[in-house]
C-alpha cells in the first residue's frame, strides 16, 4: 500500500464489508432463519438446508430486481417477513398453479 492507493483500498474494503453485512443481516432477520440450527438430521442435512436457503435468497433477490408483480406485493405487505408469512398461508389453504397466482392473490385478493 502507498499513500496514493490506501484510500481506494480502504473504500473497497468498506464496500465489501457493507455488502456482506447487509446480506447476512437479511438472511438472519428477514425470514430466512439463518441462525436456526438444522443439524438434527443425518450427515449432510445442515449444509443442504443452508444451500436451499441461499437458493431461495438468490431467487428472492432476482425477483426484487426483475419482477414488477413481486415488487408490488412486497410494497403492499410492507416487509419481507410479512410477505413470507402471507405466501405460506396461501400454500397452506389453497392449491396454487404458480407463484404468479400467489402474487396476484396477495395483490388483488382472491
Amino acid at each position: 500500500m502507498t499513500r496514493k492507493n490506501v484510500y481506494i483500498i480502504m473504500r473497497g474494503g468498506r464496500a465489501c464489508w457493507k455488502i456482506e453485512n447487509e446480506t447476512f443481516n437479511t438472511l438472519k432477520n428477514q425470514g430466512y432463519n439463518l441462525e436456526h440450527n438444522y443439524g438434527l438430521g443425518e450427515k449432510y442435512l445442515a449444509p443442504v438446508f443452508t444451500m436451499l436457503m441461499m437458493l431461495a435468497f438468490l431467487v428472492d433477490q432476482t425477483q426484487q430486481l426483475c419482477c414488477p408483480l413481486f415488487q408490488s406485493v412486497w410494497k403492499k405487505t410492507g416487509n419481507k417477513s410479512s410477505l413470507w408469512e402471507k405466501i405460506r398461508s396461501y400454500f397452506k389453504c389453497f392449491i396454487v398453479k404458480s407463484m404468479e397466482a400467489v402474487f396476484r392473490a396477495l395483490l388483488y385478493g382472491i
